[in-house]
């Protein structure tokens, strides 16, 4: 009966494997989540170039300036755009019908988008934009083909174009698109865009569990406490049983 149970697995392999879809490489995001000053540009970029679109309904305002170091009185006045209290969750306008209609589907909220695909993900996804004229907004991504967004940093980055080379694929050659290189049309450097991605990416984490800094001190402190609670408990043990022995 086990040995059924293990071939039928096994011949099962191939169909996740297709059903999990290619795989892409991601890019070492190298966030760093004590950086406040990233934090703060990429809160900058969510807010001026995200916020249109994707929302954050699980995180509030007022929390997100007092974690990352803004001010409330500034974080109000420069990042707050629809005259929300800083106290509100971080919305936005766009009626989730009407943003289905124009983009095919409603774009998800990215509260949670960090501990769903991972910080890597984000950032090859937000260096993956390139030319495609096929699609209605102009552009496809390597990481997510037949993305339904449009390039929103493209000011910033310039336009993308594809570089593609031929594969093998299935017993057939195929032209695949394997990296981008911009048009040098965009406000920022090549640099300045990687580090303007990683700031967006480092925030999108900061959001996704926000008391995680936070976690890891108290796990150092508990696991410190245990050690000393084991070296008091194996003293103790031995002296109970010093005269058994």
């Amino acid at each position: 009966m086990m040995k059924k149970l293990v071939i039928g697995l096994f011949a099962l392999l191939p169909t996740f494997t297709m059903a999990a879809g290619p795989s892409v490489p991601t890019l070492d995001a190298n966030i760093d989540l004590t950086d406040k000053a990233s934090l703060q540009r990429g809160a900058k970029l969510f807010m001026n170039y995200c916020l249109g679109c994707h929302q954050m309904q699980y995180q509030r305002y007022e929390r997100t300036f007092r974690d990352i170091g803004i001010p409330t009185e500034i974080g109000e006045e420069q990042l707050i755009f629809d005259g929300s209290k800083v106290g509100s969750h971080i919305l936005n306008a766009i009626e989730q019908d009407d943003a289905a209609k124009w983009f095919g589907a409603a774009p998800p909220d990215l509260t949670l988008v960090a501990r769903v695909r991972g910080a890597d993900w984000i950032y090859t996804y937000l260096k993956s934009f390139y030319k495609d004229e096929s699609r209605p907004f102009g552009v496809n991504n390597i990481i997510f083909p037949s993305v339904g967004m449009p390039h929103v940093l493209q000011e910033l980055q310039g336009l993308p174009t594809p570089i593609t080379e031929e594969v093998e694929e299935h017993g057939q050659t195929v032209t695949k698109v394997v990296g981008v290189e911009t048009d040098g049309s965009g406000e920022l450097s090549t640099d300045e865009y990687d580090q303007a991605a990683r700031d967006l990416t480092n925030f999108l984490a900061y959001v996704g569990e926000p008391s995680r800094l936070e976690s890891e001190s108290l796990g150092i402190k508990v696991l410190g406490f245990l050690v000393i609670l084991f070296i008091l408990a194996f003293f103790l043990k031995k002296e109970y049983w010093r005269d058994v022995h």
